[in-house]
């Protein structure tokens, strides 16, 4: 038997205890961006939930999808929705009287909708397991493959510019924010 723990029918213990850490903490955060005043924290704390997408990603087994989803949402999207919000003319910090006055009123249906949903994936899929990835593409390459063709020589220079444009999106929002 592996040095990994492995259950009596073949399934990775050590994988389903990364996934409900990295769950837990998805979960954690995505409650914060809902209940956080601060719409720059809320931003913040969505690019924990991101990450952590990327996270589970990663566990799948996914590596070139985890990075798609690091790049672009994290690197692309974030960066935007904060360029959007710092250019914005509304005050930076908690604000009071935002929320919707029926907001009580979401709590049951979102545990209705999860129970509804839960229910409907048991219902269809039960104990149905993921088959292994087969080769795809016109060479049989897997996506490991074509990540590693398309991510290893530019990957580096690909970071080092998402820096820059931080840099460069952090000094338009200096220069058109003067208060």
């Amino acid at each position: 038997m592996n040095a990994v723990l492995l259950a009596a029918d073949g399934v990775n213990v050590a994988q389903n205890i990364g996934f409900g850490i990295i769950a837990a903490g998805m979960i954690f955060a995505a409650l914060c961006v809902v209940s956080t005043k601060n719409v720059v924290h809320a931003a913040l704390w969505l690019v924990v939930v991101l990450g952590g997408v990327a996270a589970q990603y990663v566990l799948a087994a996914a590596e070139f999808v985890a990075v798609s989803q690091v790049m672009v949402y994290i690197g692309a999207v974030m960066v935007l929705f904060l360029f959007g919000i710092m250019l914005t003319r509304a005050k930076i910090g908690e604000e009071s009287g935002l929320n919707n006055k029926g907001w009580a009123i979401g709590i049951p249906v979102a545990v209705v909708l999860f129970g509804l949903l839960a229910w409907a994936v048991l219902d269809t899929y039960g104990d149905d397991t993921i088959a292994e990835p087969q080769l795809t593409g016109a060479n049989n390459e897997s996506t490991v493959d074509i990540a590693d063709r398309v991510l290893s020589p530019y990957l580096a220079p690909f970071f080092g510019m998402t820096f820059v444009l931080l840099a460069a999106a952090i000094g338009a929002i200096v220069l058109a924010r003067k208060d």
